[in-house]
C-alpha cells in the first residue's frame, strides 16, 4: 500500500514524525470559524451551554452529536486531517471525553483527534500585564511554583484521557510573541516558560500524546529553546512575525515537524496573487523531506473571506502532491 493510500489520521501521524509520504501533503486549521458561511452552523466554541444542567441526556446526546458532526462536516468538507476538538465545557474532562467518543463513533480513526492542553504562561492580557510584569520582578519564585502547578494540573488532567483513549494529542496554544519580538526576553522565557514547556511534552509524550505547539508572532529569539522542549510540531510559523519557513526547514526541518505559514494578514488585505504566492512558497520550502501540514499561520477566523481559503486549498491540491513532486524529479 503507497502511504496515500493511509487514513488521514495515519498520515498527519507520518507527517509529525517527519515520515517521508506521497500523495497529498496533510493539512488541517487548528480552528476553522467559518462553518456559518461554510455550513448555516454556529461554530462548536460559540455554542451557549447555559442550559445544558436543564438538559435531559438524551438532548445532550443529541447535542453532542450535532457537534461532532460540525467537527467531522468541516474536515471531509475541507479535506482536513486532524480535528481539533472544541467544547465550551472545557473544564469538564467527562463531558469533553463523550463528545471526544461521539466523534469517533460517527467517524472512526479516519482523523487524528486533539484538544487544547496548555499549562504554560503565555502573553498576559490587558487587564494581567502590569500584574504579571510586577511578579517577574517582585516574586520571581511564586511565579515558578505557580508555573508548576499549572503543569501538575494539566499532567493529571490528561492521564484521565490516556488511561479513556480516543484522543491522538494535544494543541499547546499558549501564544508566547508579538510581531516583532517574544513577550519575555529569551533569559526570561528560558527561566519563566521553557522549562514547564519542557515538562508538559514529556509528560504529554511519555502517555503517549503527539504534542502541537502553537505560538503566533517572532518566534525566532526563542526558538531554539521551543525545538529543545521536544514538541512534535511547531504550529503557526507566522509570516507576519518574519518568520520564514524557508529557514525553519533548514534549521530544524530533520528535529520537528512544521505546520503553517500561509500568511493570514494576505488573506484578510492582500491580492489573490499575493495569496497563491504565500500558500505557494510554504507548501515549496515545507514539504521537501516530509516534516510539514498545510495551515494557514493562525486558523480561517472569524471575518475571513471563505473564497480566500478556498483559493489557497486551490493551491494546495495543485502544488502540494508529493508523488508529483517525485515525477518532476525523475
Amino acid at each position: 500500500m503507497n502511504n496515500h493510500e493511509l487514513l488521514p489520521r495515519e498520515r498527519f501521524i507520518r507527517a509529525l514524525e517527519c515520515k517521508p509520504l506521497t500523495g497529498l501533503v496533510p493539512h488541517f486549521e487548528l480552528v476553522f470559524f467559518l462553518t456559518m458561511e461554510a455550513f448555516g452552523r454556529v461554530h462548536p466554541s460559540h455554542r451557549s451551554y447555559h442550559q445544558w444542567d436543564q438538559m435531559s441526556e438524551r438532548e445532550r446526546q443529541l447535542h453532542r452529536r450535532d457537534l461532532a458532526d460540525l467537527h467531522i462536516k468541516t474536515a471531509e468538507h475541507f479535506g482536513h486531517s486532524a480535528i481539533f476538538v472544541h467544547h465550551r465545557n472545557t473544564h469538564d474532562v467527562e463531558e469533553v471525553m463523550r463528545l471526544i467518543d461521539t466523534i469517533r463513533e460517527m467517524s472512526g480513526d479516519k482523523y487524528f483527534l486533539l484538544m487544547h492542553g496548555d499549562a504554560t504562561y503565555s502573553v498576559p492580557g490587558g487587564d494581567d500585564l502590569l500584574n504579571f510584569t510586577y511578579r517577574l520582578a517582585d516574586e520571581p519564585e511564586k511565579l515558578k511554583a505557580d508555573a508548576q502547578r499549572m503543569i501538575d494540573a494539566a499532567v493529571k488532567r490528561a492521564e484521565f484521557f490516556a488511561k479513556h483513549g480516543g484522543l491522538d494529542g494535544f494543541g499547546l496554544c499558549s501564544d508566547y510573541c508579538m510581531n516583532d519580538n517574544p513577550f519575555l526576553s529569551p533569559v526570561q522565557f528560558s527561566e519563566f516558560v521553557a522549562p514547564y514547556l519542557a515538562k508538559l511534552i514529556k509528560a504529554y509524550r511519555d502517555m503517549g500524546f503527539y504534542v502541537i505547539k502553537h505560538t503566533d508572532g517572532n518566534i525566532m529569539p526563542i526558538i531554539d529553546q521551543l525545538v529543545q522542549c521536544n514538541p512534535h510540531a511547531l504550529h503557526s510559523l507566522d509570516p507576519q512575525g518574519g518568520v520564514d519557513i524557508a529557514e525553519v526547514k533548514r534549521l530544524y526541518g530533520k528535529q520537528v515537524c512544521l505546520i503553517g505559514n500561509v500568511n493570514c494578514g494576505l488573506m484578510d488585505t492582500g491580492t489573490d496573487e499575493e495569496v497563491i504566492a504565500s500558500a505557494r512558497y510554504a507548501l515549496e520550502n515545507g514539504m521537501p523531506g516530509g516534516g510539514y501540514i498545510f495551515s494557514t499561520s493562525n486558523c480561517v477566523y472569524t471575518g475571513m473571506r471563505l473564497e480566500r481559503y478556498e483559493l489557497i486549498l486551490k493551491v494546495w491540491r495543485e502544488l502540494g502532491n508529493y508523488s508529483t513532486i517525485l515525477q518532476d524529479q525523475r
